[in-house]
């Protein structure tokens, strides 16, 4: 018999029998000792969140893997969108990470139990199924897959030789890199993604070229209406990426560009090139225990939220071919919710926890600012902006860790409370400091940073070590531990 947690106040049937009508999976031998979660949920994002926030005020305590690294980081593609202005209840708008920030909190409110960490196998070939994280192993009555989708790339021949170095899948994480300032930047495709990145990237580049494969953008007419009225934006049409060259430095230098009905070629002088060409769903990691499309997105029953696997159940752009949106990731996350509550009822499998949750005074807190003169004491571990940073690289013998942010950037967001505990780990061996690519463009151009999030290391007025995006937490401590 599995145990409830200390936090829950009422338990009800506790075993993880068989279920007795399904003919697929089989039931596994568990210790008794062994807790089973009533649902684990793999992924975040508006699906996995909602789904999170229903089943934590249906009191099943779900436990959620949010994501590292595998399939982005997590809060899902939101993280790297700026202005969401269609999601109900925010008529002014709201940018994609401070939403995901809010269901996040949404979701540990009501006592979801949420875990920053990659899931890396799944059993769901046994009851209770299986799911192993980087850190972790859990039994679980329901699953709710909630992976979401990647995006995809050109596979041109240069592009790992530039990416994170001229060519990125994220404009909004990117493009207030100093390189990019001023220059002439392009955009390829011509769905909703491609045409925000586009608009966005106009706040810093001199130009904008939207590189659309076919005679005709895919995006809603509000978008197209946005991107044709923009003076600094040229669309162009029936238009292909061949490759990408650099200068004699090895920077990014422009693209070899193809006419996809004439075939006729021609370059493109630019200095960062976006993508924003579509996804796919991240289904790997169980593709071969539910049954999937050709593409690998998930296959539901009746267009609601169960799979090929009962008590599997999935939720937003996992499944979702067609609309692909916020807000019905968060209504799909919702059903899925919904009937893995009714499931487990059905199943007698239901163990009942109730949170009591507790309302916080709030408080104005303060906006974060740099480090000043004043403010600067050699002996603390934690700094800000580009004093504190000079300060430091002339003057301490330890390593010093900086991390370059720019505003808006949901990679950003996702890295830093990871790293915060790292640096609380090697406070005695390092310095940290963070510098905003946006406050202090000059920094970072000296640097050479040319997206966020980047950490670089630095010892003896030397740059030892660089991690461009988001990494495992063991690169982080490896590069400290190395250096140090």
């Amino acid at each position: 018999m599995a145990t409830a947690r200390t936090m829950g106040v009422r338990a009800i049937r506790t075993d993880a029998r068989m279920n007795p009508r399904s003919k697929r999976v089989a039931a596994a031998s568990v210790d008794a000792n062994t807790s089973v979660e009533n649902v684990v949920i793999i992924g975040s994002g508006p699906a996995g969140y909602t789904a999170a926030i229903y089943a934590a005020r249906a009191n099943l305590k779900p436990l959620v893997f949010e994501g590292y690294q595998a399939g982005g980081v997590r809060g899902g593609q939101l993280m790297t969108t700026t202005e969401v202005e269609n999601f109900p209840g925010f008529p002014e708008g709201i940018t994609g990470p401070d939403l995901m920030d809010r269901m996040r909190q949404q979701a540990e409110r009501w006592g979801s139990e949420l875990y920053t960490e990659d899931v890396e196998y799944v059993d769901l070939t046994q009851r209770p199924f299986t799911v192993r994280s980087s850190d972790r192993e859990v039994k679980a009555n329901a699953v709710i897959l909630a992976t979401g989708a990647t995006a995809m790339r050109l596979n041109i021949p240069n592009e790992h030789t530039f990416w994170s170095r001229g060519i990125s899948a994220c404009a909004i994480c990117d493009g207030a890199s100093p390189l990019f300032k001023g220059q002439e930047l392009a955009v390829v495709g011509g769905g909703d993604t491609a045409t925000e990145e586009a608009i966005y990237l106009t706040k810093y580049g001199k130009h904008v070229h939207l590189l659309v494969r076919g005679d005709k953008m895919r995006a809603s007419k509000a978008m197209q209406n946005r991107v044709l009225e923009n003076k600094n934006i040229t669309v162009h049409f029936n238009t292909q990426v061949e490759d990408v060259y650099g200068d004699e430095k090895g920077r990014m230098a422009g693209i070899h560009l193809f006419d996809s009905k004439t075939n006729e070629k021609r370059d493109l002088e630019i200095k960062g090139l976006f993508y924003g060409i579509g996804h796919k769903p991240n289904s790997s990691i169980f593709a071969d225990q539910v049954e999937t499309d050709s593409k690998g997105y998930v296959l539901v029953k009746n267009g609601g939220p169960e799979t090929s696997v009962e008590g599997v159940f999935s939720a937003g752009d996992l499944h979702d071919t067609e609309w692909r949106q916020a807000v019905t990731a968060a209504g799909s996350g919702c059903q899925a919710a919904i009937a893995c509550e009714r499931y487990l009822t059905s199943e007698d499998l239901v163990q009942e926890y109730v949170h009591k949750y507790e309302e916080k005074p709030k408080s104005a807190e303060a906006a974060p600012h740099n480090t000043t003169k004043e403010e600067f004491d050699s002996n603390a571990v934690r700094f800000r902006g580009q004093y504190a940073l000079r300060k430091l690289y002339h003057e301490s013998d330890k390593l010093i860790s900086v991390l370059y942010t720019s505003p808006g950037c949901g990679p950003c967001r996702s890295l830093k409370p990871i790293l915060s505990k790292i640096v609380d780990e090697y406070g005695e061996k390092i310095k940290f400091v963070e510098i905003n690519v946006d406050e202090d463009p000059e920094i970072a151009e000296a640097a050479g940073v040319m997206g966020t999030p980047c950490v670089q290391f630095f010892k003896n007025k030397k740059r030892v070590h660089v991690i461009n995006g988001v990494k495992m937490k063991s690169d982080y401590r490896k590069a400290i531990e190395t250096n140090a």
